[in-house]
């Protein structure tokens, strides 16, 4: 479900009517977040580490307003909820897209993703059947540790899903670290929501696994 935003009441009229229509509307930044607790009872409790940051992510994003916004013919419209579309490895080299439902239980989205991860690794075909904007567009590269990050786009298709990366976990400091690139439409916030995801993000990665179910 989803309602049209009251534009004339939004404080952001102004930088949604000044952006919406760039070349380049998306911006984004990349930063490192600590996984040491979330990496830890992981192994513990033999739940797969990328589904479970995967779910404190897509929790943060319908945590955080803006990143349920979304633009439909000059309109911005606000979802009850986004649910996740990830890009899943394959074994041959290869991935393909997914699509996850949304769940604030991390044992419901488990078992949705796992089911899902165990389906797109069986096929061959890139584009799920549930291709929709109500999801946030997330990929994994657990062999690069990078600082920075771009995507392929098609300025002829235009679109406002935001796009979140997760990199290589590496030491630091005693600490388990992993580089998350986050990139969103200038239309629809700003860094200071960008960075209302990040703190949220690495608050639910500090949170007890059992407290999410």
């Amino acid at each position: 479900m989803y309602k049209e935003l009251d534009m004339d009441k939004w404080n952001r009229k102004q930088h949604f009517l000044f952006f919406k229509d760039f070349e380049e509307p998306f911006f984004g930044c990349t930063a490192n977040v600590d996984v040491s607790k979330a990496y830890t009872e992981c192994k513990e409790y033999g739940i797969s580490f990328f589904v479970y940051y995967l779910f404190c992510a897509t929790k943060a994003a319908n945590g955080i307003e803006p990143f349920r916004y979304r633009i439909r013919e000059d309109k911005v419209i606000v979802h009850d909820s986004i649910s996740a579309s990830p890009t899943i490895n394959r074994p041959d080299g290869t991935f393909g897209f997914s699509y996850i439902d949304h769940n604030s239980s991390l044992k419901k989205f488990r078992k949705k993703a796992e089911k899902e991860i165990e389906k797109v690794r069986g096929e061959d075909t890139l584009i799920p059947s549930a291709d929709m904007d109500n999801t946030i567009h997330f990929s994994a590269l657990p062999w690069i540790k990078f600082t920075s990050l771009s995507h392929a786009r098609s300025f002829a298709f235009k679109e406002s899903i935001p796009k979140i990366s997760f990199g290589k976990v590496f030491e630091e400091n005693g600490k388990r670290m992993m580089p998350v690139s986050v990139h969103v439409h200038h239309a629809l916030m700003d860094a200071y929501d960008l960075g209302r995801f990040l703190e949220y993000f690495q608050q639910l990665l500090d949170t007890d696994i059992k407290l999410h179910d």
